[in-house]
This record gives C-alpha cells, structure tokens and sequence, in this order.
C-alpha cells in the first residue's frame, strides 16, 4: 500500500504569486487548462496500490478547494483528503505534526512532494530505483544539474557517485557546493517519523535553544519547523551518531541536462542531448528523461505551463488543439477550452492555454500566454509572454507583451533564473501579469508590466507595478 502527501502552502506564503493568488489559491490555479495541483494528483493515481493522497497546508477550507477535492477524487477514483494545519509548520513539521493520518493503514512508502513543482514526476522510476539497489528501506529524493551560478537557488546535494548516498547538503548555499539541486520530490518509508521524532525530543529537551545546530553533522534537507506557544524551533534532521540519516538516504540522478528549451522551446521538437556529455549518455542509456519547473512567481506559471503542454503530447493528446477547417491557426502546443469562441483568422501558440468562456476576436495574435476565464481579446490585438487575467479586456489594436527569462540554451546545465522584481531599484522586465478585471484600452502597448486587478487604465505602461 501506497500512499502521497502533497504540501500545499498557506496564503501567508506564495506572495510572490500575487497578483494571481488574490482570486484563487495558488494550488488551484489554472496551468495547461486544470488546476496546479491536479498534475501531482493524476501522477499519484498513476502509481500501482496507491490508496489515499493527502493535502497538507494551511489554507482555511473553501467552498472552492473542496469541490476540486471531491470532483478530484471522482475523476481519479482516489480517496484524496485535505489536512490543514493549525499555523504554518514547514515541511518536516507538517509530516510530523500529522504522521498517525499518514501511517493509518500501514502504507509501505509514501512520496512527497511541493504543490509548486512543475514537472514529469518519474513516481515509478523512484520506487524501481529503490528496489533496484536492494535497499527498500531507504529514502529517496530526486535530483537534477544546474550550473554552478543557479545551483546556489537552491537546495544543494553533495553524492557519493557509487552509491548515490547523500552526503551532505545545504540549502541556498552562499558559495558553490555541488551542481545537483534538490527537485522537491521524496520517496520515504514510515521510518523516517523516527529520525523527524529523535531531532524533536532532543531539541525540547532545552526550551532555550531556537535553533538546533548539532556539532559535525550534516544537515539533511528535512526541515522540521514546530511552533508551540511562544516558542518557534527550526529545528534540521542532522547526521550524528544518534541520527544516522544519510546512509539511508539516496539520491535519484533523473533529470537530464540539457538546453531547457530543446523540447519546450517555441517551436516543440525533440530535446537535444549534449554531445561528449557522460551524464548525458548515463542518463540516456537508462532510457530516462524528465523535466522541472518550480512555480514560485506569477511569471513562472509560464514556463510550467510550456511544460505540461509539451507532456500532453504524449500524456493527453487529445487536450491539445489541432488545424481544422474554419478554425484559428494552431502553432505548436496549445490548449483551447470548449466553451471559447475563436475567431478563425486568429493565430494561437506555441504554449498557449485559453482558459473557459475566453473570447477572440479577428486577427488576434497570442504567444506563450496564458489566457483565463472570461477574458476578452478584441479585434488584432497582440498578447505575448503575458498571463491576461479572469474577466479582463485588451482593446483593438493593442499589445501587451512581456520578456520571457529563458534559460541559456548554450548552457546544457541552465536553468530559468528566479525573478526578482527590482535590480537596482528599477523594476526588471519579465512576464506582463494582468490581474482580475482589467480594462486595457484600444491601440496602446503595455510592456513588461504588473497591473493588480480591477484597474481601467488608459494609456500605455512600460516596466511599471501599476496600484
């Protein structure tokens, strides 16, 4: 028996999603037509003998959130359950916090994995990577390679490349430790409750102490976050010699590195391997290859929506639009909602999603965008690299565009560099995000912009957050 703990967030968190997240919570945000999370639930359901998939988070219950879970849970044939927690635990606090609701029926393993991971979720690739090596008891986490700028993003891991134990890693690190980064994705056996647990015990032991720091250790990438009172712990499952973590704890190579763009790029087509690369060809004669994302910002939803696109092909072939008579021309990977109205000379994609009720006018041109429900694209206007809003209203003869952050397709090992909004007090062009109910008139251009929702503008913005 198999089980999935998805960790959702809160709305204290995922603020640099705003102003998306205002209107509906980031999980159920729309990405390649259904909602974020709906991705992590179809690949669980995949999984043979899983019987149950958790939500863990801090959302307050809506009327929203459980008419997804219930519609889920009928489409999946899956009992799916939300479980919210009392305040913002982390993500080794929540495991923690609701272990008896994740070990009830004796699963054998359980994956976990962050509701903001966009990616191919090589679920059963883990599990046969596990039983391959003999050691079914041990814990799995998947990785990838950056280069070695971006690698200090994120979670970094230090392997030992004959036997893939993990050890060391560091979070952020602020020099370089290792190219592989740490993808979100876990495969734990109920074992590791006792190593979360041992660290809990000992760091209660003395009130006093905020942050556990356990001298020659290794810090493994479980963060245990409790609060109780007035008291906060952060508290690290270390490596010492009564936490002997990492000897169980194995690194999953899947990810392969090469341009990110080789398959997801405007055109589609086929990735392209590295010539000379031994990764490369270890990870090819495997026959593996996944992709990550991670959804962080309001723009990132691009590029994840660009990847999910590209795994309809071969997933859901039939969520993707095609040329028809009488139809808009199709270029690429997209995918048009059955209640749309599309005028027939409009020119669509590549990785576009145009959400329920959406309606496009003659001559309109869109382009690596996202389009949500009920927008209105009026005669020729031109959107790219945007993301248009529920409700909102581009004129004619408009365009609004914004700068996409593709990797360096020259850097087999780049990723999408994470979007801060201002460098150097100016703010940096990204994607163009219009939020809820936003009036954009005939015949002007808004350029690398942020404009919150129900805003009736009337001129043209360039680089601007508009209140």
């Amino acid at each position: 028996m198999l089980k999935a703990v998805i960790l959702i967030g809160g709305s204290q968190k995922g603020t640099r999603f705003r102003p998306l997240s205002f209107e509906v919570p980031k999980p159920l945000f729309p990405v390649a037509g259904v909602p974020m999370i709906q991705h992590h639930i179809e690949a669980c359901s995949k999984v043979p003998n899983m019987k149950e998939i958790l939500l863990i988070g801090f959302y307050q219950p809506s009327d929203e959130l459980n008419r997804f879970l219930l519609l889920a849970a009928q489409e999946f044939k899956i009992c799916i359950r939300y479980l919210q927690e009392y305040v913002a635990l982390g993500t080794g606090g929540g495991l923690y916090h609701f272990r008896d609701q994740i070990l009830s029926g004796n699963p054998e393993r359980f994956f976990v994995m962050n509701t903001d991971v966009c990616s191919e979720f090589p679920l059963m690739q883990m599990m046969e990577f596990q039983q391959a090596r003999g050691q079914i008891n041990s814990f799995i986490m998947l990785g990838t390679t950056a280069n070695r700028r971006q690698s200090m993003n994120y979670g970094c891991i230090v392997e030992n490349q004959q036997t893939h134990e993990i050890l060391h890693y560091v979070e952020k690190p602020s020099t370089f430790v290792s190219d592989i980064i740490n993808c979100g994705i876990y495969l734990f056996t109920p074992d590791i409750f006792q190593y979360i647990g041992e660290v809990f015990r000992k760091n209660q032991q003395d009130r006093s102490i905020t942050e556990f720091d356990c001298c020659s250790c290794v810090p493994v990438p479980l963060r245990v976050c409790v609060q109780e009172a007035e008291l906060n712990f952060t508290m690290e499952v270390s490596h010492c010699s009564s936490l002997s973590l990492f000897p169980r704890l194995r690194f999953l190579h899947l990810c392969l590195p090469h341009p990110q763009e080789g398959d997801l790029g405007p055109g589609g087509g086929t990735a392209q391997i590295p010539q000379n690369d031994p990764e490369a060809e270890r990870v090819k004669s495997r026959g593996q290859l996944t992709q990550t994302r991670q959804i962080k910002s309001a723009g990132s939803a691009i590029y994840a929506n660009r990847l999910y696109l590209n795994q309809y092909r071969s997933t859901h072939p039939d969520r993707l639009a095609q040329m028809g008579h009488g139809g808009p021309t199709i270029i690429g990977n997209v995918y048009i909602h059955p209640t749309a109205t599309i005028d027939p000379t409009a020119v669509l994609g590549p990785n576009v999603t145009i959400s329920m009720g959406v309606t496009i006018g003659a001559g309109v041109r869109v382009r690596e965008s996202i389009i949500l429900h009920g927008a209105s694209l009026q005669d020729h206007s031109c959107v790219l690299n945007c993301i248009v809003g529920w409700d909102s209203t581009i004129g004619k003869w408009s365009r609004v565009e914004g700068t996409p952050s593709d990797p360096n397709p020259n850097d087999p090992h780049a990723k999408i560099d994470s979007e801060t909004l201002f460098s150097d007090g100016k703010l940096n062009p990204s994607i163009t995000i219009l939020g809820c109910n936003v009036s954009i008139p005939a015949e002007v251009i808004i350029l690398n912009s942020i404009v919150l929702p129900h805003k009736e503008l009337n001129r043209s913005f360039k680089n601007q957050i508009i209140l």
